[in-house]
């Protein structure tokens, strides 16, 4: 349920955003969201169903969501996105190639969650905040920047080292020392 809470969201950001609404009603839709992407993994590990089907359904879910967020911040400060768009086209790309990656070498979309994914998210919703709800966040976003982009190489280490499509890996650490136990 939180994960569709999430995929819900996105669209009424849009329009949250799009409606010109103050920003404490942006604030909450924001809030809300992050706390279901937290909460939907603590809840499903708690309960025992977190499943590889869920962990995929989550990841989507944020690409969802924060293809809504990038059109949220396009149609309320796009002057933000065209000062930004050589660093934003670049993470843009990493992640394509990410998910073009992720289909060749194993056929689905790899859902690592990884803790510099984590950080990723946090850069983001903080810079979405300060986007939308303050409109500023130049900074802020240039913070999510780089955790992207850190992310994304973390990622790639850890597909290059794991053979065989598996979800929940911390960290490209993590990849290593699983292949350095395998026989």
């Amino acid at each position: 349920m939180l994960i569709g809470l999430r995929v819900a969201l996105g669209p009424l950001l849009y329009t949250a955003s799009s409606s010109r609404a103050p920003g404490p009603c942006i604030a909450t839709v924001l809030v809300v969201a992050l706390l279901s992407d937290i909460f939907d993994g603590v809840i499903a590990r708690k309960v025992g169903v977190a499943t590889e089907k869920l962990r995929v359904s989550d990841s989507w879910a944020d690409f969802w969501f924060y293809m809504w967020v990038c059109a949220s911040v396009w149609v309320r400060d796009r002057d933000i996105i065209i000062a930004f768009r050589a660093p934003l086209l670049t993470l843009a790309a990493m992640d394509a190639c990410s998910y073009g990656i992720d289909i060749i070498k194993y056929r689905r979309i790899a859902s690592f969650h990884a803790y510099t994914a984590k950080l990723w998210g946090i850069t983001l919703f903080i810079a979405t905040v300060a986007l939308l709800v303050f409109h500023t966040g130049g900074d802020y976003l240039w913070l999510a920047i780089i955790a992207g982009i850190v992310s994304n190489l973390d990622a790639l280490i850890i597909k290059l080292l794991l053979p065989t499509w598996q979800h929940d890996i911390p960290s490209s650490w993590h990849a290593w020392r699983m292949i350095r136990k395998s026989p």
